[in-house]
């Protein structure tokens, strides 16, 4: 009897699309969903929903915890060479503050540069096979930073360390639903402020192996560091998952549930297939370039937090261990506040005022920052610099990937916002001038434009465009150019199609 009644609702969707019934967006999604049976036939909606709320959490357990370990080590190896310093690096290499600032610079040209193009492999590739060749490579490349015995094989480690870095962008987006993807990113996000936290943490205790086989403290802080990442990244074989459709750890009427609930999510049917089309209509859309904007102003002020406060927290007079421990509250509240800002996103679909508010709270703290030398004062501006930070990253991935249809334009528009929104990092690097401690004038007023013009500004304008384009859409303007367009213009439209509504 199921069966029978399977058959009848496929022949249904097939009899709506001959006869043209429903929207063109309506009738695209029939179309997908008769390619797929329906596990769930004859149950009620509250059948339905009790077993999609299982199938999300289960989703949820497998994927977001190893990710965000994954995404914890990441960030924890592009930036504890920030504790590294206050551990000795550059008295131990005869370095300059000068040379510190390239050791940062040379990684963000190379992460820049690989990030689009990886987002691309990763979509010809298989996730499993990409994410434990990346790891380990990152792993390997961290540990020979702690043999390193001068300048200049810093500096080629970071090189082959911003290669190695780039490339973890949308795969989470592969996932989930619009409604759902700003929470997980968030989720997996919090891991970058996590692994502030935990550097911190787990710097302050390495740094006390000084000595030990002859190796200073901060050598023992990148070769334990990448060791552990190495380990990690051999069991990325079992623990990463490729795509819906084959993953291991969901049955095969899961794998079709799945693949249903991000059907009737699409606004569109945009081909998921490898076309370079795809990767020219990213390239040419004006939205791409707002996003990357955007970005900048997310990551000027993320990088110039991570790899400074070390140092801003010794302009305030505290050093060693000391020093260390004070860095670990802040991120704490960080990661609080991006899951939050997450949370809050993904149930109003309010992305643009949730930004808005959260870089005003993160402009007051590098106001206070800026505006005395209080330690006290300064220490409390670092809590309001984090919190208003580090949610504005997520969102704004969150954002464009709401706006964007198509796995593969998706792919390189978030390639594109994450490399070269990364490439602000040579911006980060050399800001801070240790001459200017404990105020740091330069850094902090930079991080205050930033975060003003390019932030607040860009993310203002981006919101009033998508909704004079979504009011332009609704009035049937776009209806006689979409009627005269082939087929083939139509499926490569994705997002510029007049029934898409954009997330503003």
């Amino acid at each position: 009897m199921t069966e029978q009644k399977e058959k009848a609702e496929i022949e249904q969707a097939k009899e709506s699309l001959k006869e043209g019934q429903g929207t063109t967006i309506d009738n695209e999604r029939a179309q997908m969903l008769a390619q797929l049976p329906d596990p769930d036939i004859g149950k009620s909606d509250e059948e339905r929903a009790a077993i999609d709320k299982k199938l999300v959490r289960k989703v949820d357990v497998w994927l977001i915890p190893w990710l965000s370990l994954l995404y914890l080590l990441s960030f924890l190896d592009r930036t504890n060479i920030g504790n590294a310093r206050l551990a000795g690096l550059e008295r131990n290499l005869g370095m300059s503050s000068s040379d510190y600032n390239l050791a940062l610079c040379i990684f963000f040209i190379t992460y820049a540069l690989f990030e689009p193009m990886t987002n691309a492999i990763l979509k010809r590739a298989t996730p499993r096979v990409f994410f434990t060749s990346i790891i380990i490579a990152w792993g390997v490349i961290m540990t020979l930073m702690g043999l390193v015995k001068n300048l200049r094989g810093l500096l080629a480690a970071r090189f082959f360390l911003g290669t190695a870095e780039a490339g973890v962008g949308y795969y989470l987006s592969c996932w989930y639903k619009s409604s759902e993807i700003g929470l997980r990113v968030a989720l997996f996000f919090s891991a970058a402020a996590l692994a502030g936290s935990f550097d911190g943490l787990l710097a302050a205790a390495i740094a006390q192996m000084d000595g030990i086989a002859n190796m200073p403290g901060w050598a023992w802080v990148f070769i334990i560091e990448g060791l552990g990442t190495v380990v990690v990244g051999f069991c990325c074989w079992w623990m990463v998952f490729d795509w819906p459709d084959t993953a291991r750890f969901l049955t095969p009427d899961d794998r079709i549930r799945l693949q249903r609930r991000l059907i009737n999510d699409k606004q569109g049917r945009m081909a998921e297939d490898f076309d370079k089309r795809h990767i020219y209509a990213a390239l040419t859309d004006w939205k791409t370039y707002c996003y990357v904007a955007i970005n900048s102003g997310c990551l000027v002020p993320l990088y110039a937090f991570s790899l400074f406060l070390p140092t801003i927290l010794r302009g305030m007079g505290h050093q060693g261990t000391r020093a260390q421990l004070l860095s670990v509250p802040p991120y704490a509240l960080a990661a609080i506040s991006t899951i939050a800002v997450g949370y809050i996103a993904d149930k109003t679909r309010q992305r643009v005022w949730c930004m808005m508010a959260t870089v005003m709270v993160g402009m007051i703290g590098f106001v206070l920052l800026i505006s005395t030398e209080n330690p006290t004062v300064q220490y409390i501006g670092t809590f309001l610099g984090a919190a208003g930070i580090y949610p504005c990253v997520p969102n704004t991935i969150s954002w464009a990937v709401n706006n964007t249809e198509g796995s593969l334009k998706r792919g390189i528009v978030v390639g594109m916002l994450v490399g070269f929104g990364n490439l602000n990092g040579l911006v980060s690097s050399n800001i801070y001038l240790t001459y200017q401690s404990p105020r740091f004038w330069t850094g902090h007023g930079v991080v205050l434009g930033y975060q003003f013009v390019f932030l607040l500004g860009t993310s203002a304008f981006l919101h009033f465009a998508l909704k004079g384009e979504n009011k332009y859409r609704k009035a049937g303007k776009m209806d006689a150019k979409w009627e005269a367009m082939t087929d083939e213009q139509r499926w490569l439209a994705g997002d510029k199609r007049p029934d898409f509504v954009y997330t503003t």
